[in-house]
């Protein structure tokens, strides 16, 4: 299967000159975005502001939101694009008022720092954010993120994989638990969206949030946030905007006039060339399939793991399969400085504080690219 997946690889121009083990922070660049690119251009260059209609730039977040919902196993009409997960998720969180007894956000110390600067803030409008501690920094203790979630919790925003260590939660659970106290879930599957498969339907998650940038190839500029369609027109997010209108070029002062299903959670004026750039990624995601892609990284992190294992690197990553995203992360002597001297040497991954050198493989990734990194590392360390 990896022999199948890697005829890919000459549409991605960077893997000539690099090893790429950085997916987890920004998939390589398809051959098709400067196109695509040059699409958008052409389209200002020749039709100008006509674009928004004459073009579909006025619809084209959500035709892009329609087709991340397809990875993502979410119906059409349910997924909003925004510019970065940030936003997405502050989308989600206005459409909350913590000012009430039920004003408790529960989240893990693992999730990704931005976001919880955002649930953090959310103090300043009454809410009380309850940080879930993990003992070793890769795991989230279930038991204890469980507990935390009562008849005062309002919102449980979670990461589908731990960015430091590539854990995966056990999101049915934690979904589980907040539905029974009448919480809802916010799942981040920004690091599993394109190399572990999501069925946000069957998870039964309120909302999701992730973006195009990593696994998906699309570069940054595109996020999204996902709504369940059951409750989604009950929500009045107080983060919006005109675009959320159900007529925006009315430019009407009076109290808006909210679309229904995903364009309910838009707000300024989309980034058009961000989603024109991001198409090829998620064009070549849907075709290969991110089953076939999964199983193809099982295998490339567990050869990861085993190399790491022989040298005596501490691995930050669950060796359990089914707890493993994409990612795997090493600690080894020196760490921050052999990363530096990697990147010197065109090995692109990176570091990062707790975790150490994080290594992603992705598709377009062959073996001896892998060996070559951990040869590097081992050279590097012996000075």
């Amino acid at each position: 299967m990896s022999n199948d997946l890697l005829a890919w690889r000459d549409q991605f121009p960077i893997l000539s000159r690099t090893t790429y083990l950085i997916s987890n922070s920004l998939g390589a660049m398809p051959r098709g975005v400067p196109e695509a690119l040059g699409n958008y251009t052409d389209d200002w260059a020749n039709e100008g502001v006509r674009s928004w209609e004459t073009r579909d730039w006025l619809s084209l977040p959500l035709k892009i939101g329609d087709r991340i919902a397809s990875l993502l196993g979410a119906p059409s009409g349910s997924v909003s694009t925004h510019a970065n997960v940030t936003l997405a998720s502050a989308v989600a969180a206005s459409c909350f008022d913590f000012s009430g007894k039920r004003n408790k956000i529960v989240c893990s110390s693992l999730n990704f720092p931005s976001l919880i600067y955002l649930y953090r803030q959310q103090e300043q409008r009454g809410a009380r954010l309850h940080l879930v501690d993990s003992p070793d920094g890769v795991r989230v203790p279930l038991d204890a993120l469980l507990e935390a979630i009562d008849e005062r919790t309002v919102l449980v925003p979670i990461s589908h994989i731990i960015f430091k260590s590539a854990f995966i939660q056990d999101v049915q659970a934690v979904v589980q638990r907040a539905h029974e106290v009448g919480a809802k879930v916010v799942l981040d599957v920004y690091q599993s969206a394109g190399v572990v498969p999501i069925d946000l339907t069957r998870l039964e998650v309120d909302f999701a949030v992730g973006g195009t940038l990593k696994w998906l190839c699309g570069g940054p500029g595109v996020s999204y946030l996902y709504v369940k369609p059951e409750f989604a027109d009950t929500l009045e997010p107080t983060l919006t905007g005109w675009m959320s209108h159900t007529n925006p070029f009315a430019f009407d002062p009076n109290p808006i006039e909210r679309s229904t299903g995903a364009g309910r959670f838009m707000n300024g004026t989309p980034a058009i060339p961000a989603l024109f750039a991001c198409g090829p990624g998620l064009e070549i995601v849907n075709e290969i399939g991110v089953e076939a892609i999964r199983v193809n990284s099982i295998r490339q992190t567990q050869c990861l793991i085993d190399a790491s294992d022989e040298h005596g690197w501490q691995v930050n990553t669950p060796r359990d399969d089914g707890t493993r995203g994409g990612t795997v992360s090493i600690m080894v002597p020196d760490c921050e400085n052999v990363s530096r001297e990697l990147l010197a040497r065109d090995i692109l991954i990176d570091f990062r504080p707790g975790a150490g050198i994080r290594l992603s493989p992705h598709f377009y990734t062959t073996n001896d690219e892998m060996d070559h990194a951990i040869e590097t590392i081992a050279e590097i360390v012996a000075g």
